[in-house]
């Protein structure tokens, strides 16, 4: 959900005074110029952090009800709960779209779904943090490609350099077959980003991120009911899965969305290249799942790469854009 503004420029703000002197003028303490801004700024990243956290958390209340309803199972529940809250709240309309419209939507719907199942398949099978760290790797690899710069080879360097760590020369420590249920989740994850963007420009507001939830809930639906069956009707199951509906789905888009109104594209994309880091903490303190020294610093190394090509961006757009006086 990044989308493309011009960016202000940031630091401390001079500015002369525009008040009216006068010689018996008293004067006025003023506040900063910038004060404002960076409060709202300042809550807005707020608002990002938090939507990282709760994404992560709602990950780990998934993994901790797979047991109960498998890893199918949780993804429909998920996805069933997220549409239901985003046609009650959002209240597409249905009429009026082309045939390319209703297909890039549903395009956009199943790159929802793969990413979804992908992911849960993943973290069914190793630790949360190295997943997201290898998921993290599809956006990362789209956004070299894309830039077409020397520098980001770099970067590209140090994110296949924590992704060997984290391979162990060989992935020994972890699960393979969830390394690449994360790999694959990382590139519908590059696909998804590509489809949404396409989305938001031919449906208004979230209108077509709702309908898409539609078409991965119905997509998944049969999935689910042939892995858990009846226990997708048990009440229990049934309130978790909303609840990680609410807290990997809804709470973050809502909070994401509202941020993105009032903060640069590019400060969004550094704070989500934190997300590995926030998935290995959420990992740990709701299912114990301690990382080694080497996971955790091939985790930083992935989050490195990440802010570098995010910071890469941002310096050649400020020095493309003219200074506004």
């Amino acid at each position: 959900m990044n989308e493309s503004r011009a960016e202000p420029l940031e630091g401390p703000v001079t500015t002369p005074s525009t008040a009216a002197a006068s010689p018996s003028a008293t004067p006025v303490a003023q506040p900063p110029a910038g004060t404002p801004q960076r409060r709202r700024s300042l809550g807005s990243i707020g608002m990002v952090l938090s939507a990282g956290v709760s994404v992560q958390f709602g990950g780990a209340l998934a993994a901790s009800l797979m047991p109960r309803a498998g890893a199918l199972g949780v993804v429909t529940l998920r996805l069933l709960a997220a549409a239901v809250v985003l046609l009650v709240v959002c209240r597409p309309r249905v009429r009026g779209h082309s045939r390319a419209d209703w297909a890039t939507v549903i395009v956009f719907g199943l790159t929802m779904a793969g990413m979804n199942g992908l992911f849960y398949q993943s973290i069914a099978r190793i630790p949360l943090g190295p997943a997201v760290a290898l998921e993290v790797l599809g956006p990362l690899a789209l956004s070299v490609l894309a830039s077409r710069r020397a520098i980001n080879l770099v970067w590209a360097g140090l994110a296949l350099a924590g992704v060997l760590l984290l391979s162990g020369g060989g992935f020994g420590s972890l699960d393979v077959v969830g390394v690449l249920f994360a790999l694959g989740a990382g590139a519908m994850w590059a696909a998804y980003i590509v489809f949404s963007a396409r989305t938001g420009r031919r449906f208004p507001q979230a209108d077509g991120l709702a309908l898409a939830m539609v078409v991965a809930a119905v997509l998944f639906l049969p999935l689910g009911i042939a892995e858990s069956g009846t226990k997708l009707l048990d009440p229990m199951t049934l309130a978790l899965g909303s609840a990680v509906a609410v807290l990997s789905s809804v709470l973050p888009y809502t909070l994401e969305l509202s941020a993105l109104r009032r903060l640069p594209a590019s400060t969004f994309a550094i704070l989500m290249s934190l997300e590995p880091a926030i998935a290995a903490t959420a990992g740990f303190l709701v299912l114990s799942q301690a990382l080694s020294t080497t996971e955790a610093l091939a985790i930083a190394l992935v989050i490195a790469a990440s802010m570098g090509v995010v910071l890469t961006q941002t310096g050649r757009r400020k020095t493309e854009l003219p200074l506004e006086p």
